[in-house]
């Protein structure tokens, strides 16, 4: 944030506790380029607290809610106490995903030779604003790619910069669907016929995918798919029992699919 803005009365803040005294505490702002708050020993707990430093301790991360400001003084004040265990769960959550949008935004803006701030300014607070926090540009990147931001109008170049930096920073973890074919077939040669069936459900196999079939006691087999994303794991699960139903019924086989047991 810029150094000109001021956090707001009631706003809960991300600091690190600087100083130790026997009558509170000053704080960095993390989010307010350098800024400092104070807070009371009242204010550092519900209950009476007889050394602070039992409470807190120095570069610890806190988070605050903001009890009064006045710039013309540079005074912040804060407290402890008046912060839930669910708020502070949640705050520190957001703001671990703040803290690593902005570092692959300053990669960003280190490969393409931009200052972060310019960068920042030109796109970064419209992609804020567009997808919640730019973390969440850079997850929905890694899995779809750089059409993502040239459908709202971001330059092709700098998009493909974008992509670079969240293939690089996030990986992506893989979905997997499974389903249960029963296969019945009174054919002398049946099992071989159950083997080719199988094994052409898995020639599915390519970068993208991940297609494994196997017994789990005759006549039921399992097929299982691991794949980026469910859209291609569940269309390649269905493409597989298609495999399977094709070749087991030209031999006079019957074939039922279960998908997700």
């Amino acid at each position: 944030m810029s150094g000109e803005e001021w956090p707001e009365v009631g706003e809960l803040v991300i600091g690190t506790v600087e100083t130790i005294m026997e009558y509170g505490a000053y704080i960095r702002l993390d989010e307010y380029d350098g800024k400092r708050g104070f807070v009371h020993v009242s204010e550092i707990s519900s209950s009476w607290v007889r050394n602070i430093r039992e409470h807190i301790k120095e570069d610890m991360k806190l988070v605050l809610r903001v009890l009064r400001v006045n710039p013309s003084k540079n005074q912040v004040d804060l407290s402890l106490r008046r912060v839930s265990e669910r708020e502070k769960e949640d705050e520190l959550y957001y703001w671990k995903r703040r803290v690593k949008g902005r570092s692959m935004l300053k990669l960003v803006a280190d490969r393409i030779g931009k200052p972060y701030e310019e960068l920042y300014a030109d796109y970064g607070r419209r992609l804020e604003v567009h997808f919640g926090d730019l973390y969440e540009v850079f997850r929905r990147l890694s899995a779809r790619g750089p059409k993502l931001l040239t459908a709202i109008g971001i330059p092709e170049d700098l998009a493909k910069a974008f992509y670079e930096v969240a293939s690089e920073k996030i990986k992506q973890k893989p979905v997997k669907v499974r389903g249960v074919v029963e296969i019945t077939t009174n054919r002398p040669d049946g099992i071989e016929d159950i083997k080719e069936a199988l094994m052409k459900a898995e020639r599915l196999s390519d970068e993208e995918v991940s297609v494994e079939a196997y017994s789990i006691g005759a006549p039921r087999y399992v097929i299982e798919v691991s794949a980026e994303n469910y859209k291609k794991a569940s269309s390649t699960l269905r493409e597989a029992f298609e495999a399977v139903e094709k070749t087991l019924k030209s031999r006079g086989g019957t074939v039922s699919f279960k998908e997700g047991h």
